[in-house]
């Protein structure tokens, strides 16, 4: 069993859980700590300041049993280490590539980082993922964390003021509120960086997960995976998730796409219904057979990564002393669409001074039997 219950409170004690003080430091001249939050069904998730990462969370099965379902490390060491680097972190100032780390805004051409291979990825040599946040509110179900990114960071223009809202709400979702704004014309792609495994982090492959996407196209990338400007159809391809179907079922396929990223690292290009009654539209669901976990992913972004955890190997151990084996993990990050200041015919990622950046993503957690 993955859980015990104390008499004292009925709050359920959790396997593996990370102690705060393995968080609780000073770096770069703020205090970093570990803050939980729950809901009424007991799903309780683990956050730090460091990168505002998701470190833990914590589902119940078909059977009542609760898991940690996301990857990462159980002290702030393990996440500054290049392998820890993006588990659970939010993403900015740009989510995914911009190629060759240039763009041109407004007559005038900017030089960001450039830190994956020859091109720009999240947002940077220091992205959002590697400094720490401002604690802004904290309480039972619900966190908030604050930045201000200043001018020309990672090569960025504007001072960008960022504000992300976490909440479990009682319809067992993890609801997450982005906001930003900014003193002159800038780009801004944020998301969340959560690597899931369903069966619990650690328990092998994901590669049995049930995964359907709601969309009918996907943007095609080169051999540095900046996208060609391409929205090419899924149909008839390996990219085809309108009908559910196992992650790995379509892995071996002759496919070059397929080959360009070791597997799934790919953007969809999400249809624009069914919605939830908040309007955010259905990107993708993923259920786990054997535990009947189920995740389902809503946004009001266009586009969503899904990416099948092609880079692991095996090198990273875990919260509860497991390894994180290739493809021990999915990710489904919402979004804009990658290289999209070089793109125009994307969904523009331009935010100008007056306007404020809003972007939502609910990851659902159910159960079938």
């Amino acid at each position: 069993m993955a859980k015990e219950t104390t008499e004292e409170n009925e709050m359920p004690v959790y396997q593996n859980e990370p102690k705060r003080e393995g968080f609780n430091t000073t770096l770069d001249g703020m205090p970093v700590e570990l803050l939980w939050i729950h809901n009424a069904s007991a799903i309780k998730a683990g956050f730090t300041n460091y990168g505002q990462r998701l470190v833990s969370l914590y589902v119940p099965d078909k059977n009542g049993d609760f898991k940690d379902v996301v990857l990462g490390l159980d002290s702030l060491e393990g996440f500054r280490k290049p392998s820890g680097l993006y588990f659970g972190a939010v993403i900015g100032r740009y989510g995914n590539r911009i190629a060759k780390g240039k763009f041109t805004l407004e007559d005038k051409e900017y030089q960001l980082a450039v830190n994956n291979n020859e091109n720009h990825l999240h947002g940077g040599e220091k992205g959002f993922n590697d400094v720490v946040w401002e604690i802004t509110g904290h309480k039972t179900n619900q966190v908030s964390f604050k930045r201000v990114s200043p001018d020309m960071e990672e090569g960025y223009p504007g001072n960008l003021t960022v504000t992300v809202n976490y909440t479990l709400t009682d319809a067992n979702e993890l609801l997450i509120k982005y906001k930003a704004t900014t003193d002159a014309t800038t780009h801004v792609n944020l998301t969340h960086h959560s690597f899931f495994n369903l069966k619990g982090e650690g328990e092998g492959d994901i590669n049995d997960h049930i995964l359907s996407i709601n969309a009918d196209r996907f943007t095609p990338v080169d051999d540095g995976s900046i996208p060609t400007g391409e929205l090419r159809e899924v149909a008839r391809t390996p990219f085809d998730f309108r009908t559910p179907k196992a992650i790995g079922r379509d892995l071996e396929m002759e496919n070059e796409q397929l080959k360009m990223g070791g597997g799934y690292d790919h953007n969809f290009v999400l249809n624009e219904s069914p919605t939830n009654d908040d309007g955010l539209v259905l990107a993708a669901k993923v259920l786990e057979p054997e535990s009947g976990r189920v995740v389902e992913v809503y946004t009001n972004e266009p586009g969503v990564q899904f990416y099948g955890g092609n880079f692991l190997d095996g090198s990273t151990i875990g919260k509860s002393g497991k390894p994180y084996v290739k493809r021990g993990s999915f990710c489904l990050e919402t979004q804009h669409f990658p290289d999209t200041p070089n793109q125009p015919g994307f969904p523009t990622t331009v935010l100008k001074p007056g306007e404020t950046y809003t972007s939502i993503c609910s990851y659902k957690f159910s159960t079938e039997n």
